[in-house]
């Protein structure tokens, strides 16, 4: 693919829209953000807060420690983090810059704050609004679509800020051009200096990252469980390394993560699997680079069709994304690389999201050891056919399926979960 090309540049826009650092679990990072702004257009610290979140944002903050609260989780402390302590220009690294002083004073201002957590009925799975107030003043800002994608702002009845367009959870059109046989044209042939700088920076991130998370105690330690039972083989490496990563990332690690498709489990996922699969092959950097081009936007192509949250776990298509660059690495072809996503995608697709908790650590383990399967199956001769299941004959086909499984047919499979996680304890 050519430079010159419109696809090449909508494939550089989307890597660089996506790949982005972002400390934290990004739902409530996102939360902290907004109460970030609205505290920034209150003009002082709030005495009383309110937010309104959609169920998505409900079911990923529940269970999740934010960073910098000293292990504290919920929608009541992502707000009140971002309120006292967050950098309302930085988006999800609102809380890159919070001191010791301010971790310390959170305590104090939950004791002393009313904060009102109420669902939101809406069109858009992330939207969130935190309304705060202090004497007679009040303000409000509303996120929607996009975890730092401010629609609407507003103090004391006057608006400030509105988007006219509120179709927030719509992608530009540069994702429409995405399909398998362009992403693998555009990975073999790109001209690595235009993105080189994007993958250092996740390589650099969530290698950082899952180190942490196999060196120090967060959460279940699933990273640290794999080795321990199975031995340190490349392909319980390469699920240890991404679980570890998620392993500290779910659990109040202060570092920042690259994240795809708005996840940063889904991040590692795409990332470290290759990064060990390259260094384990002897690859050299740019074949690594390319590796990385096909499972981030694999990823990105399969999220597309599912959007930001649903009840369909995002690990799934990392994992499969993550098995189609192992494939690449090991001079796989296109139709290979393709093969090895349809395995991947037929062997995981019921794995639900009942929000963001340590947990995730497992389940992406799982989605990875279903991407190295899936590519072992086409070494072997073998693979899933058109009919079986959600499988269609061609690779663009199930991955429409797929999409139509995650974002329509699971929409009351998600309700059925929040229902559960809030009404069940």
């Amino acid at each position: 693919m050519k430079n010159s090309d419109k696809k090449y540049q909508a494939y550089l826009n989307i890597l660089k829209a996506e790949l982005v650092p972002a400390l934290g679990c990004t739902e409530p990072i996102a939360l902290a953000y907004c109460a970030a702004k609205a505290r920034a257009t209150l003009g002082t610290i709030p005495t009383k807060v309110k937010v309104e979140a959609s169920g998505n944002i409900i079911k990923n903050v529940k269970s999740v420690i934010v960073p910098h609260t000293g292990g504290k989780k919920g929608i009541a402390v992502a707000a009140a983090i971002g309120i006292i302590a967050g950098d309302e220009n930085a988006e999800l690294q609102v809380l890159s810059g919070t001191t010791e002083e301010q971790t310390k004073a959170l305590d104090g201002y939950l004791a002393a704050t009313p904060i009102e957590v109420v669902s939101l009925e809406s069109d858009n799975v992330l939207d969130i609004i935190v309304r705060v107030y202090n004497g007679g003043d009040e303000a409000s800002v509303r996120i929607a679509g996009k975890h730092t994608n401010i629609v609407h702002i507003e103090k004391n009845g006057k608006t400030i800020f509105d988007k006219e367009n509120k179709a927030t959870g719509k992608k530009s059109e540069d994702y429409a051009l995405l399909s398998m046989n362009d992403i693998c044209d555009f990975a073999f042939t790109a001209d690595l200096s235009d993105v080189k700088e994007l993958l250092d920076r996740q390589i650099e991130c969530n290698t950082a990252l899952a180190e942490e998370g196999l060196k120090n105690d967060y959460g279940s330690n699933i990273g640290k469980v794999l080795l321990s039972t199975y031995g340190d083989d490349i392909h319980v490496r390469a699920r240890a390394k991404a679980a570890a990563g998620s392993d500290a990332r779910m659990n109040g690690c202060t570092k920042p993560v690259v994240i795809n498709s708005g996840s940063g489990n889904q991040g590692m996922t795409v990332s470290l699997p290759v990064l060990e699969y390259a260094k384990e092959l002897g690859a050299s950097k740019d074949s690594l680079y390319r590796a990385l081009l096909i499972s981030n936007l694999t990823a990105i192509y399969i999220k597309s069709g599912i959007g930001t949250l649903s009840a369909y776990c995002g690990a799934v298509s990392a994992g499969a994304a993550a098995g189609a660059g192992i494939a690449y690495l090991h001079g796989a072809d296109m139709k290979m690389i393709e093969q090895t996503v349809v395995n991947a995608l037929a062997i995981t697709s019921g794995i639900i999201c009942d929000g963001a908790k340590a947990s995730c650590a497992a389940k992406i383990a799982v989605a990875v050891d279903s991407g190295i399967l899936g590519y072992e199956m086409c070494v072997k001769g073998q693979k899933f056919n058109g009919g079986d299941g959600i499988v269609a004959d061609e690779i663009e086909k199930t991955i429409r399926n797929v999409g139509a499984l995650g974002k329509d047919g699971m929409h009351e499979t998600d309700k059925e979960i929040l229902y559960i996680m809030t009404c069940c304890d």
